[in-house]
């Protein structure tokens, strides 16, 4: 029975908490402040941050894996243009589409 007792995980993560909390503090600043130009934190960015930041070189699995321990979690921005007329659209959507039907 000793034998099948857990000794932890297989692979400890590369980056520390302590490191982690270091890496929040970067990614609040934003995309921008890093020199990418618009405010959207991709996998690869992250990863590209770590490497910079700690020297750790790692899978974009693994970015994921952590940022998901930590509780971050996927979102998509929605796609709408800053010019978006929304009361336009809305008129657009009850009088012209009826009629392109």
């Amino acid at each position: 029975m000793d034998a099948l007792a857990s000794t932890g995980p297989a692979k400890l993560p590369q980056v520390s908490d302590g490191q982690f909390a270091e890496l929040e503090k970067e990614l609040a600043l934003g995309p921008a402040e890093h020199g990418w130009e618009d405010q959207r934190w991709t996998l690869a960015r992250v990863r590209a941050l770590i490497a910079w930041k700690f020297g750790i070189d790692c899978s974009s699995a693994a970015v994921w894996r952590l940022l998901h321990r930590h509780g971050w979690s996927w979102q998509s921005p929605a796609r709408r243009a800053l010019e978006r007329d929304e009361q336009a659209a809305g008129l657009w959507k009850k009088v012209v589409w009826p009629q392109v039907e």
